[in-house]
């Protein structure tokens, strides 16, 4: 019988990534946006589009995490992890569930693990960095659309003792900002608008997706989630949104004050999580020339956010493996999916 591939699955809340590795190669990855608290049909959707993709999902073995059990759609995260399992478990052939330190399980025990399994992604991530890069101390940095993981590692092994988002949060080692979805209100109260400090208004007008699109970071395939107000994401509007936060209008400002503008906000948003960064590398005692993997569709704020002095690494270049002849996209998709391509590794190694 050929060897069948895997494909790695990480069920979001906001989106679905999955990646196909043979023999720890990725040879295709791929996001799609799943806005699952608008109900259980997006992930059908998504898993019809993966069909269309893959032509069958037959001819593959499944691993899967997932955070979208945190969804509203859900009574609560149990009952989030139980749907979506059972739901995978119609629609692939015996996928198998990451529960972390609980191993590996079928949709019935990853019921029963729920705890496990939940919210989950971060941990597969960092476990496959650190089992690549096992001779380095170093930090996953993991800038989504919607959060940042922020996990450290050492000889092989997680060092976190956190395994719950409560835990996490806690720790600040989850930090719920990201640089697609999270709104601006959540960045600052004040915001200086031509050198003088206003008060935010503390409306869904925009979304830090707005800023790097105005400052040019954000990719436009990362960019998959309609804008604040529903409107077009072109530069008119997207200033006409942040413009919205202070009480004023597009044509308030000149292109160069808008900006300018954008720019505040994104420091706002690099002094949070430094100081997030700061306080985990503090709590592990991480050396001066420790490694930062960067990861995640934000992945360009990482050279800013680490001391000067750390080693550089990026999870799609220094992690993951690229099969030759892959499409030219797929560098970029292994380094915002980063959880779907570890649980594929993940799973791949521990089936030799």
């Amino acid at each position: 019988m050929p060897e069948r591939s895997v494909i790695g699955w990480d069920i979001g809340g906001a989106h679905v990534k999955a990646a196909v590795l043979k023999r720890g190669a990725v040879v295709d990855a791929a996001q799609w946006p799943c806005p699952l608290w608008q109900g259980i049909d997006r992930l059908e959707r998504v898993l019809d589009r993966a069909r269309a993709r893959w032509v069958s999902l037959a001819d593959h073995e499944h691993a899967v995490t997932m955070t979208g059990e945190m969804v509203d759609l859900f009574a609560h995260r149990q009952d989030g992890v139980q749907r979506i399992a059972t739901l995978l478990d119609r629609a692939l052939p015996a996928p198998r569930f990451f529960a972390g330190d609980a191993g590996w399980h079928d949709a019935c025990g990853a019921g029963r693990h729920w705890e496990h399994v939940a919210s989950a992604n971060w941990l597969a991530t960092a476990r496959h960095a650190a089992l690549v890069l096992r001779d380095r101390e170093g930090v996953l940095v993991d800038i989504g659309s919607t959060t940042t993981d922020l996990v450290a590692f050492r000889r092989g092994q997680v060092l976190v003792a956190s395994r719950s988002d409560a835990q996490r949060l806690q720790r600040g080692e989850l930090v719920y900002q990201g640089v697609v979805r999270t709104p601006l209100c959540a960045l600052a109260q004040r915001i200086a608008w031509q050198g003088a400090p206003l008060n935010v208004m503390n409306e869904f007008f925009a979304t830090t997706a707005d800023v790097y699109r105005l400052t040019g970071e954000l990719d436009d395939a990362h960019d998959q989630h309609l804008s604040a107000d529903n409107a077009a994401k072109d530069l008119p509007h997207t200033r006409a949104r942040l413009a919205r936060m202070i009480g004023l209008d597009e044509h308030d400002g000149s292109a160069e004050q808008w900006l300018a503008f954008a720019r505040a906000w994104r420091a706002q948003q690099l002094i949070e999580l430094r100081g997030q960064l700061e306080r985990v590398a503090a709590d592990h005692e991480l050396a001066a020339d420790t490694t930062v993997v960067s990861a995640g569709c934000g992945a360009f704020l990482v050279d800013e956010l680490a001391p000067a002095c750390w080693r550089r690494a990026a999870y799609g270049r220094d992690v993951a493996r690229i099969a030759p002849g892959a499409p030219a996209t797929v560098a970029g998709w292994v380094q915002v999916g980063a959880p779907a391509v570890a649980v594929a590794a993940l799973y791949e190694q521990e089936q030799r």
